[in-house]
């Protein structure tokens, strides 16, 4: 996980930051995105953090907490359904991202990005699965999965009929059984549920 950074510090780059979004597909709510520099330090290196889709819940819970301990900084954006309808997905990702690399506390001299190509005017490589082979990335990936799943936890009390706690928002069977029978609901994503639902 850690050779991206490897080379760059061979480099002399140290303050290295990860980028990854978290609910760019579902059908609800909106995209999290966080950026964060991580120290490279053998004795600050946390060995568990990996891909957020390959932790359990529990376990990503527990490095979420890690990672905001021992980060040298880290920012955490969301970019609601109404922007993501607006101006679509791709381009709500890309806006998260700059806004979350921008609102780091350290200027990074280097950005690794999941797979998203950005216009920075700071170094910086967008590598495809980056979240599987990249530490800092898979750092962001867990803070943007865990603070976006902890919202939807919340929205689910708000708007009960849709069961957003267990689902989180993506377009599993229930969601769009409920969503047929219920509507939609304020932080649906319009340009996403056209497809489900005649009156779009």
């Amino acid at each position: 996980m850690l050779d991206y950074e490897t080379k760059y510090y061979n480099q002399n780059i140290k303050l290295i930051a990860g980028v990854d979004e978290a609910g760019r597909g579902p059908l609800a709510g909106p995209v999290c995105v966080a950026a964060v520099i991580m120290p490279y330090d053998k004795n600050e290196i946390i060995e568990e953090i990996n891909d957020s889709k390959k932790l359990t819940e529990k376990k990503r819970e527990k490095l979420f907490d890690l990672i905001i301990e021992k980060a040298i900084s880290y920012k955490i954006v969301l970019i609601n359904e109404k922007i993501i309808d607006e101006i679509n997905i791709l381009n709500a990702t890309k806006l998260g991202m700059k806004q979350a690399i921008e609102g780091l506390s350290v200027k990074p001299e280097l950005v690794l990005i999941d797979a998203v190509p950005l216009d920075l005017n700071i170094k910086n490589e967008s590598i495809i699965k980056g979240d599987a082979k990249c530490y800092n990335i898979a750092a962001a990936s867990i803070l943007a999965k865990v603070t976006r799943d902890r919202l939807m936890v919340e929205l689910d009390q708000k708007y009960p009929n849709y069961n957003f706690k267990k689902h989180k928002g993506y377009g599993t069977k229930e969601h769009i059984e409920n969503l047929k029978k219920f509507g939609k609901c304020e932080i649906h994503r319009n340009s996403f549920i056209k497809k489900f639902i005649s009156n779009e």
